[in-house]
C-alpha cells in the first residue's frame, strides 16, 4: 500500500478543498489524477500554467494576463501552484462566491503587493485582458472603451478617484458590488469553448 498514497488525495486537502470549494469528492478525486497526470512532481510551473491558459485562447494571447492570474494564485510565493492553490484559481475564476472572487480580483489588480491599487496596475491587467479579446470582437468594443487606456480610464472614474490617488480592498469590493458595470469591465467573461473545454476534462 506503500505507493497508494501519491495517486490519493489526502483525507485533510478533500475535506478542506470540499469546504472551500464548489466541487464534489468525486470531481476533486477526478481532478486529482487528471492533475498527477499533467504534474507528476506534484506543482505546476508557470510556464505550465501559461500553457494551459494558451490553449484555451488559440487566437490570442493571454499569456500576460495568466502570468497575473499565476501570481494572485501562488499564495506561498514559491513560483508554483500545489493542488489545493490550482483548484482555488479554477473554483475561483469560474464560480466562486462574490465576496472570495472580489477578494481575489483586488489581489489580482494589486501588481505589486503593496495592499492598495494604483491607476497603472489597472491599466496594466487591462492591457492583459485587451491580449486575449480576438481583433474581430475589439471592433465591437463600445467607444468609449475599445483601448485598454479607455478602459481603465472609466474603471478609474467609476471610483471617482484622482490620478494618483489609490483604492484600497474595501474600496474596490464596495465599488464593485454597488455597480456591476466595474465588474463588467475589469474581468475577463470566458468565453463558451473555455467551459466546454474544463468539461471535457472533467470526463
Amino acid at each position: 500500500m506503500g505507493n497508494s498514497r501519491s495517486s490519493a488525495l489526502s483525507k485533510e486537502l478533500l475535506e478542506d478543498l470540499k469546504s472551500n470549494t464548489k466541487y464534489s469528492e468525486a470531481e476533486l478525486c477526478c481532478w486529482y489524477q487528471s492533475f498527477l497526470k499533467e504534474c507528476p512532481g506534484g506543482k505546476i510551473s508557470k510556464e505550465q500554467f501559461e500553457g494551459i491558459y494558451a490553449s484555451f485562447f488559440p487566437d490570442a494571447d493571454p499569456s500576460q494576463y495568466a502570468r497575473h492570474v499565476f501570481r494572485s494564485f501562488d499564495t506561498n510565493a514559491d513560483g508554483t501552484l500545489d493542488f489545493k492553490e490550482y483548484m482555488v484559481a479554477l473554483h475561483l475564476t469560474s464560480g466562486g462566491k462574490t465576496l472570495q472572487k472580489l477578494e481575489w480580483a483586488f489581489a489580482l489588480y494589486d501588481v505589486d503587493g503593496n495592499g492598495t491599487i494604483s491607476k497603472n496596475e489597472i491599466l496594466e491587467i487591462v492591457r492583459s485582458i485587451f491580449n486575449m479579446i480576438p481583433a474581430d470582437d475589439q471592433k465591437n468594443l463600445p467607444e468609449d472603451e475599445n483601448t485598454p487606456e479607455k478602459r481603465a480610464e472609466k474603471v478609474w472614474e467609476f471610483f471617482g478617484k484622482k490620478e494618483n490617488d489609490k483604492i484600497s480592498e474595501g474600496e474596490f469590493i464596495q465599488g464593485v458590488m454597488d455597480n456591476k458595470e466595474i465588474l463588467r469591465l475589469i474581468q475577463y467573461d470566458e468565453p463558451q469553448k473555455i467551459k466546454d473545454k474544463l468539461k471535457e476534462k472533467k470526463q
